[in-house]
Parts: structure tokens; C-alpha cells; sequence
């Protein structure tokens, strides 16, 4: 673990994704968690803007080719493709994003800080045959599609300053 990817105060998890540590009860990278989780309930709220902040600054943290970069790289393109699609109406460059974010999303566990990164990988797969699949779309979080919440607009606020 990284001393500057701490943080005691991100909660555990539902489940046991990759990333959670059942014996020492804590995350690996837990500031990984903390932006997983607001970047993933910023874009259920349609932030994709928002939620691509979220994912690139934690991007930061780890070096290249690391899993942990790869995760936050994929999310980042995510979100960014989606931001493209909805935002401007853009699906060749929604595909473009999309087929990055696949590139980086390969070889991630499924179930990634909590994020379920197969459905996130069949969706955006799915998406490059027929953009109008994620309309609507939510990233599943420890088995829900949370949306955003104050906290979250908050958070990334904060990372701009």
C-alpha cells in the first residue's frame, strides 16, 4: 500500500471486490475507493464531465501499467466516450473513447473496487455496435447503480481548487 492512496475514513465495501482486504479490514488504495465511488455516482447522474475528474485525478497515483492505472485510465475514457455520446451527439467519438477504454479495461478484475467492470466492458462493447445502448445506462457499485449525491458534486469541486 501507498501511504498518499490512504484514507481511514472510506467505508468497507458490500461485498468483497478486489481491492478490499477482509483480514486487515481496509483497502488497498482507499483513496482509489473514494474516487470510484463518487465518479461512479457522478456519472449515474448523467456528470460525466464530473466523474471523468474524479477517475483522472486518482489516475495520478499510480504508474503507468499498474492495474490501479489501468482501472482509472478505463473509467476516465468511460466517461468521457459517454460525455461525448449524450453531451454532443459525437458516436464516432464515443466509439473512439470506448474502444480505449476496452483496450484499458482488459485484463482488470470484474469486480474492481466494487465497480462490476465485466458489465462495465459488455456495455460499452455492446454500445460500439448501437451508441443508443447506454442511454440510460448505470455503472453497478457493490450491487447497486447509485446515483450522486451532494457529497459527490462536492468532492469533485474540491478537486479543482
Amino acid at each position: 500500500m501507498d501511504d498518499h492512496t490512504r484514507d481511514p475514513t472510506v467505508e468497507p465495501p458490500a461485498g468483497n471486490p478486489t481491492g478490499w482486504d477482509p483480514s486487515a479490514g481496509r483497502w488497498e488504495h482507499a483513496t482509489l475507493r473514494r474516487a470510484t465511488d463518487h465518479g461512479v455516482r457522478l456519472f449515474n447522474d448523467g456528470a460525466f464531465h464530473e466523474s471523468h475528474d474524479c477517475f483522472e485525478m486518482e489516475w495520478y497515483n499510480y504508474g503507468a501499467g499498474t492495474t490501479e492505472s489501468k482501472f482509472c485510465h478505463g473509467m476516465v475514457q468511460v466517461a468521457a466516450g459517454a460525455y461525448k455520446h449524450v453531451d454532443f451527439e459525437n458516436d464516432d467519438g464515443m466509439r473512439s473513447l470506448f474502444e480505449t477504454a476496452l483496450q484499458y479495461l482488459h485484463g482488470v478484475p470484474n469486480d474492481y473496487y466494487g465497480v462490476d467492470v465485466l458489465a462495465v466492458r459488455t456495455a460499452l462493447t455492446n454500445a460500439l455496435e448501437e451508441p443508443t445502448r447506454i442511454d440510460d445506462w448505470r455503472i453497478r457499485l457493490d450491487d447497486d447503480r447509485p446515483i450522486a449525491r451532494a457529497a459527490d458534486y462536492e468532492y469533485v469541486e474540491a478537486l479543482e481548487e
